[in-house]
């Protein structure tokens, strides 16, 4: 996984206004929750970063573990939960969860579908179902793109998580998900009733 530097500044004033008041002057409200436990309870406690800087690791397809610089004190995190704006998709909030190098994290992973399905050749089109696959491992053991092989994938399959397999990872998105199929398209058919009328 990359990884990336942001530099926040831990906040007092917590509640809807101040939050309000902080996006005004370009701030996004955060949140990181830590490794330390209160009363049974992740550690947590509010910061606010710059929205030009945390929108460099938020709108973008790459997953990234980031260096959280709050006050001088850096926090190794990925990022939890992200809330937009219904309307203008702006950033709102952030949650961070503070990682270690031994503690396995859930995180998705992209999917990245490699070669030309034998399906495709036969004129059929490749669906990509989901873009993510979710996955359990220590950080450290985490790729960043989850590589699939498609050129034996024939017209009318699918492939389903259940049926991938990747070393040193759990995958948590359930086995009888679809990942891609090739669907059959008019040319498809019309390539498949040739041969029938030819045989």
């Amino acid at each position: 996984m990359k990884e990336y530097t942001l530099n926040g500044t831990k906040r007092e004033a917590v509640g809807k206004k101040a939050s309000k008041e902080m996006r005004k002057q370009g701030l996004v409200p955060c949140n990181i929750y830590g490794e330390n436990n209160v009363d049974g309870k992740p550690e947590a406690f509010a910061f606010s970063i710059p929205a030009s800087e945390i929108r460099k690791v938020v709108y973008t397809p790459h997953i990234y573990v980031v260096n959280l610089n709050i006050d001088g004190k850096v926090h190794k995190a990925i990022i939890k939960e992200l809330q937009f704006h219904p309307v203008t998709d702006a950033l709102l909030h952030a949650d961070f969860y503070e990682i270690t190098e031994e503690k396995p994290i859930v995180i998705g992973i992209p999917v990245k579908l490699n070669g030309l399905a034998q399906g495709v050749r036969e004129g059929g089109k490749i669906n990509l179902s989901i873009r993510k696959i979710d996955v359990k491992a220590p950080y450290l053991n985490i790729p960043e793109q989850l590589n699939i092989d498609v050129t034996n994938l024939q017209l009318g399959k699918s492939i389903k998580v259940g049926d991938l397999h990747f070393d040193g990872l759990e995958l948590i998105t359930p086995a009888g998900v679809v990942v891609c199929s090739v669907k059959a398209t008019r040319a498809s058919r019309s390539a498949a009733a040739e041969t029938e009328e030819n045989q």
